[in-house]
């Protein structure tokens, strides 16, 4: 199937890491004292958002919140579990967001008192706003699947949040004789980077291609359909074949229930031990957010989708994985350009206009192996006061495509991941 755009993917690949958010708004006038903006988690789209809160006016006070000294990327994360890559290449300080006027507090938030307009801090401090930005990515449901824990996850991690979960799968898969049985057990939508766990597979696939060839991985999966589907099952049969098994939910693939001890999963049509089991359970908004008044019965933060401001705590705005952003998925791409799109409504807001409804984009791309990849790409835009997909823009990689075309998405991918976290970060 045909690339399906109005977009190129050379502007696509432009935009990169959502700069064209921003620039298609004028820039608003200002009342002369300027207020007070607090964001919340240090993602990329809480460090997307402050950054552009100061581009936009550096008089406002712009404040950012985050209790780690070092971000470490999910992105690429899954080419560090299969070898490919290094956890310090993951990693990014917030020198230059601080050099760049924001007001860096390295503080977990604890408190919000929307109606006095404070966050509390875990030092006992508070700061005041006039709006905040929660941008605090997502929390694992360890209560969601029976067996599951955060005890459990020791044994049978999640490495849904890059970092010392990462390397523990490497580690076990490393230390995997040739022969083994790895199991991913993939949850119901919505999660954070829905083709990740299929992405991870194929890379997980690689590793074992290469260095344990007679090891044999199965996807145990919660939905009957997924991201990038057909490109990813076609990626399995041309470099992994027999050797990716990939369960659907009809078929049985709903994991009910885990076994730490014996690394079994457990499903309504029997049980899987596994040499290494990789359980990535259900998610929800981060719990600041549920602290905050944000989230609704889902766990997610419903906005309005030109301002980004929660539907049930006013002035105070939700962007990244975090919000109910409608057709529009959980990306990194998406935090940043959602944070771009948010901050110019602040701007919009705290000057006493009205923001007009934007327009937003994202794209990502996924690696089969390190020099095969695959791409989706949407455009969105308001719609019944959600996010929805502006028809006939966007589109997937072709289905049929030569091997140069899949090694110049693989290196697309690459120019993807250092131009966002240079924009973000750098």
């Amino acid at each position: 199937m045909a690339i399906r755009h109005r977009i190129s993917r050379r502007e696509f690949c432009r935009v990169g890491a959502g700069a064209a958010a921003t620039a298609a708004f004028p820039l608003p006038a200002f009342a002369q004292s300027a207020a007070r903006v607090v964001v919340i988690g240090g993602g990329f789209g809480g460090v997307s958002c402050a950054r552009a809160l100061k581009q936009i006016d550096p008089k406002l006070q712009v404040t950012l919140v985050e209790p780690n000294k070092t971000f470490i990327a999910c992105p690429f994360s899954n080419n560090v579990i299969a070898g490919l890559r290094s956890i310090e290449e993951q990693q990014f300080d917030y020198d230059k967001i601080a050099a760049g006027g924001v007001t860096v507090v390295a503080q977990a938030a604890t408190a919000i008192d929307a109606a006095a307009r404070t966050v509390g801090l875990a030092d006992g401090t508070s700061l005041g706003y006039d709006r905040l930005v929660l941008s605090p990515g997502v929390d694992l449901r360890f209560d969601a699947l029976q067996g599951y824990d955060e005890a459990a996850a020791a044994k049978m991690p999640h490495a849904w949040k890059a970092g010392e979960q990462t390397l523990l799968l490497r580690k076990q898969l490393e230390a995997m004789d040739d022969g083994g049985l790895v199991v991913i057990a993939a949850p119901a939508n919505p999660f954070r980077c829905p083709p990740g766990p299929y992405e991870r597979a194929c890379l997980i696939a690689y590793y074992l291609k290469t260095k344990k060839p007679r090891s044999k991985l199965i996807i145990l999966d919660a939905k009957d359909t997924f991201s990038k589907q057909r490109l990813f099952q076609n990626a399995w049969k041309e470099l992994y074949p027999g050797m990716v098994e990939w369960v659907s939910l009809s078929q049985g693939g709903k994991v009910n229930a885990v076994d730490p001890a014996t690394n079994t999963l457990i499903t309504d049509f029997g049980n899987h031990t596994a040499k290494v089991a990789n359980v990535i359970p259900p998610q929800r908004a981060g719990r600041i957010a549920t602290i905050a008044g944000a989230t609704d019965r889902t766990g997610w933060c419903a906005i309005d989708p030109v301002t980004f401001e929660s539907k049930s705590a006013p002035n105070i705005h939700v962007i990244g994985d975090a919000c109910i952003a409608g057709g529009m998925p959980k990306s990194a791409f998406s935090a940043n350009a959602q944070a771009k799109t948010c901050a110019r409504a602040i701007a919009t807001l705290l000057s006493g206009g009205s923001p007009a409804a934007p327009k937003l984009i994202n794209t990502c791309y996924s690696l089969a192996a390190p020099d095969y990849g695959i791409s989706i790409a949407g455009v969105y835009q308001p719609k019944n006061g959600l996010l929805a997909d502006v028809e006939g823009a966007g589109g997937v990689s072709p289905l049929e495509a030569p091997r140069d075309v899949r090694a110049r998405e693989a290196d697309y991918a690459q120019s993807w991941f250092a131009t966002i976290t240079a924009e973000v970060f750098g």
